[in-house]
């Protein structure tokens, strides 16, 4: 199966690019990054924190298929509704530092969007380690339940 989520790792760079676009209005897709119950059903995680503001945080936690809990959370640094959501991003005990993430949500017409996440790692190293893990595989599968949701709600 292709996957409609696209990853432009550059080698011997820190930093990646995701790209998705989605057959979504730009608002609507916007609203999946920022209304915790959205969040929630397309990230299958819990959302404990989302205050989706400059100077907001955020937490979340997921659980593993043998039931182990895991947490992630992050500042949010800049916050433009339909626009942008620059962040930070905490896999919390694990080796993995913290990561800084651009998003931008583009619209393309009025029923298309593009969302945009570029990532900055601290090292090449880690960026590697990172797509080691079955990164692509997630974030395609997490786009497509997105996708899926949403339809529901245009």
């Amino acid at each position: 199966m292709e996957h409609k989520t696209k990853i432009d790792a550059e080698d011997g760079k820190q930093d990646l690019v995701i790209t998705r676009e989605f057959d979504l209005p730009l608002d609507l897709l916007f609203k999946a990054y920022v209304e915790p119950e959205l969040v929630e059903q397309w990230m299958g995680t819990k959302v404990v924190k989302l205050e989706s503001k400059k100077h907001g945080s955020y937490q979340f936690i997921t659980t593993d298929p043998k039931g182990n809990e895991h947490g992630f959370n992050g500042t949010i640094h800049e916050f433009v509704p339909d626009e942008k959501i620059t962040r930070t991003f905490e896999m919390e005990n694990t080796g993995f530092p913290i990561q800084l993430e651009f998003l931008e949500f583009q619209k393309l017409t009025d029923d298309t969007s593009r969302l945009v996440i570029h990532i900055v790692y601290k090292s090449v190293t880690d960026r590697d380690n990172m797509l080691k893990l079955p990164f692509s595989y997630g974030i395609n599968m997490a786009h497509n339940r997105l996708q899926e949701i949403l339809n529901k709600l245009k």
